[in-house]
């Protein structure tokens, strides 16, 4: 038994943002030797509070404590030497450095004020052999690694300290069925030396069978602390997602009756992301995408839209077979496609709305060679008066622009020709409540035309509010599909292979 019974105690942590009330008189204590699952949907509060239990971010009212002991909230340094280490989901390493460097950077060994590297390499050696990674890496720079070895490797640089506390947030969710292996071998042998272990993760089916307990929040609250035992995946969703959300109950569909499919796709395999997957998308209808991350939903819409290479299965559009290759050819089969990181995909941050407007459409605005500047500067004002896209001339730099009109000269970009086949992928990820609302009715009135829209969404209650019908993804396979009615619940369940409800 260890000396302190609990690794970790907040007491009545609360916390606001303005008008949000993030944290909400949390109590919560975490065992030493136990691996802790803590879940919750986007929002629930809980990357709030590892902000305050890692010291990134100060409490407004309550303490924590680690073994007993209080720390000085709102301090990384005062956390970290009591024993605190987080890993998360993108891994956080020094590309430029060496496997060594990164494990000792901060902490290096020095004799007579140098550092004493073949000493170094000897605890290196012996640290990678705990994450099961060869010790020939050491030498190699991070950023040559594969990116589950980076993760394996950000785990490593936690072991170096004796670490008391390792929170591990979606750590898997970049990471291969092997590689979760090591991890789950890594976190246990970590449990069994008395560490307690923060799990984080929207992969339920890893929680029940990793986790001895797993806490539930909701909107800034505990609701429940369980045995993992008791709890199945659908229970544990259930207590995430209480009574809200069914698939389109709250706005009218638009799907038109007894028509041919715009788009159908059958046995589609893209990388080793995505394995089998088969779907119709109809006239006027809004198919929803929902999977966790690492499950390949982005696969499918990047494959569809000719970004990824296409490894086997059949594209139609509108019953003609198309051979996807590039993003042109995408478009000249009707499908544009608004992608989810708009920072590095989607905008040129120095470039006006115009020119991000009209990048992709220089043989649209040409005639006999020549750039038609007139008819694109009256096809971007009418897209910005039909998108409310606050700027004061299309010759606005968007880097001035807020988030979410951002998103709209992004959508704006993809209906400059009026392709019929929409693909979307985290439409309002990042964007405040109003422009969430105006980009949900861009979409909206895109297929209230007769289009289509595919959305891709880790949001489930943007995708139950969107979607006709919601195709659900697991591990790369196309598990079911559901009609108007089911619950969040019953899809956070699918997503996580518990498909006993019917559908499709």
């Amino acid at each position: 038994m260890p000396e302190y019974e609990n690794a970790l105690q907040v007491k009545n942590i609360d916390k606001r943002y303005g008008g949000v009330h993030a944290l909400k008189n949390v109590t919560w204590s975490v065992l030493a030797g136990e691996i802790h699952g803590l879940v919750g949907e986007n929002g629930a509060g809980k990357s709030t509070l590892i902000k305050m239990i890692s010291g990134a971010e100060k409490p407004d009212e309550g303490c924590i404590y680690i073994h007993g002991q209080e720390i000085n909230s709102g301090d990384t340094n005062a956390a970290f030497e009591a024993g605190v280490s987080a890993v998360y989901q993108e891994p956080q390493v020094f590309r430029n450095l060496t496997v060594a460097e990164n494990i000792f950077v901060g902490r290096e060994k020095k004799k007579i004020g140098v550092v004493d590297w073949s000493h170094q390499y000897e605890q290196a050696e012996d640290i990678l052999r705990q994450v099961s990674l060869n010790s020939e890496i050491l030498g190699i720079k991070v950023g040559r690694l594969p990116v589950g070895e980076q993760q394996l490797i950000a785990i490593a640089k936690a072991l170096v300290t004796k670490t008391k506390l390792l929170i591990l947030d979606e750590p898997s969710a970049i990471l291969t069925n092997d590689e979760i292996d090591k991890l789950f071998r890594i976190v246990r042998s970590l449990r069994d030396k008395g560490v307690g272990v923060i799990y984080i993760s929207h992969r339920l089916d890893e929680v029940q069978n990793l986790t001895n307990r797993v806490t539930v929040m909701r909107d800034g609250e505990i609701i429940g602390t369980y045995k993992t035992e008791t709890m199945s995946p659908t229970e544990i969703a259930k207590a995430m997602c209480g009574d809200k959300f069914k698939v389109q109950d709250t706005r009218e569909s638009h799907r038109l009756p007894d028509v041919d499919p715009l788009l159908k796709v059958d046995n589609l395999h893209v990388t080793r992301r995505l394995t089998d997957v088969s779907f119709e998308l109809y006239p006027g209808e809004i198919l929803g995408v929902y999977g966790l991350v690492g499950s390949g939903t982005s696969e499918l819409v990047r494959g569809i839209f000719g970004i990824q290479k296409i490894d086997s299965g059949e594209v139609r559009v509108n019953g003609n077979k198309i051979q996807l290759t590039s993003p042109q050819k995408a478009m000249l089969s009707g499908i544009s496609m608004l992608p989810g990181n708009r920072k590095t995909q989607g905008v040129f941050l120095p470039k006006s709305l115009s020119f991000n407007m009209s990048s992709s459409h220089l043989k649209f605005f040409s005639k006999f060679g020549f750039f038609r500047y007139q008819k694109e500067r009256q096809v971007m004002q009418s897209l910005m008066d039909k998108l409310r896209i606050k700027a004061p001339s299309p010759e606005t730099h968007i880097g001035a622009l807020s988030g979410g009109n951002q998103q709209k000269v992004v959508m704006a970009k993809q209906l400059v020709e009026g392709h019929p086949i929409l693909l979307v992928e985290e439409p309002t990820q990042g964007v405040d409540v109003g422009a969430k609302r105006e980009i949900h009715d861009l979409i909206i009135n895109h297929v209230s035309q007769g289009n289509s829209a595919l959305v891709v969404s880790t949001d489930l209650e943007e995708i139950c509010y969107l979607a006709d019908r919601i195709l659900v993804i697991y591990h790369g396979t196309g598990i079911k599909i559901f009609e108007g009615g089911v619950d969040a619940a019953t899809l956070l369940a699918a997503a996580c292979g518990d498909i006993e409800q019917d559908g499709e």
